[in-house]
């Protein structure tokens, strides 16, 4: 049942992805309040086809632990659905995407329009520079919102961090913001890899944010303490609502 369900799910989620990519089309003129409108119309039909369709429930927590103004977010990564929640979190999100991204048909348009942060992985010191100054003209120039996952990928609930230190320490000491760790569980409901959803309760929590003026090292232990603490209290409420248990991850 569950495989039928994904299938279904999989020819809601693109078939609006396709609708509502040509229906924008004349956003790509108007300023980019106009097209982060239709990103969070889009982000919205992702959960209800997620509730309606595969029996998974989605849960916000924590949002007064937005700082006002510019913030650097640090999230846990384990579902592609990590990428469109964002938006229905905080007020004018920054995605970071790999460079290639940018050369797919609409996506790239729209990412380019919405002034996303494309990086070079490939990229010496020269590049780091680049990429810093860009950020600080997103995050404090326009007053946003930027998003990093310390691990560089999508990770397994419950698997053992890999942090990626150097990218969150230059972005930290570069911008001076407070550092918000973003937390979640959804890698139990939305696979990493594969396209069958489970059932269950996603939640993403907002966890009390960093101050902007420790050290990079002690910043980095705080960080993963509070990320991996919350996600794991998310795993063990997530891994109850479907009536599993740890030992059903290996």
């Amino acid at each position: 049942m569950n495989v039928i369900r994904s299938i279904i799910y999989m020819v809601w989620l693109y078939g609006w992805m396709a609708i509502l990519a040509i229906l924008a089309l004349p956003t790509l003129l108007l300023p980019r309040g106009a097209i982060l409108w239709f990103i969070r119309l889009y982000a919205r039909l992702v959960l209800l086809g997620l509730r309606w369709i595969c029996g998974i429930q989605v849960e916000f927590r924590g949002r007064q632990h937005v700082p006002g103004g510019p913030v650097l977010i640090a999230g846990k990564h384990q579902a592609m659905l990590d990428v469109f929640v964002p938006f229905l979190v905080f007020d004018d999100p920054v995605l970071v995407m790999k460079r290639e991204l940018l050369w797919y048909p609409a996506l790239g348009w729209y990412a380019m329009k919405t002034r996303m942060l494309a990086i070079d992985r490939s990229g010496g010191a020269k590049t780091m520079k680049m990429m810093l100054a860009a950020a600080e003209k997103r995050v404090k120039g326009e007053t946003r919102q930027m998003l990093i996952y310390p691990e560089g990928t999508r990770t397994l609930p419950g698997a053992e961090p890999d942090y990626k230190p150097a990218g969150v320490r230059a972005f930290y000491k570069s911008l001076g913001v407070p550092m918000v760790p973003f937390a979640t569980n959804s890698g139990l409901c939305w696979p990493a890899r594969g396209f069958v959803r489970t059932p269950g309760r996603i939640v993403y929590e907002v966890l009390p944010p960093i101050d902007p003026d420790l050290a990079p090292k002690a910043m980095l232990v705080e960080l993963q303490d509070k990320l991996e603490a919350g996600s794991d209290a998310l795993l063990e409420e997530g891994l109850e609502a479907q009536g599993r248990s740890r030992s059903d991850l290996q």
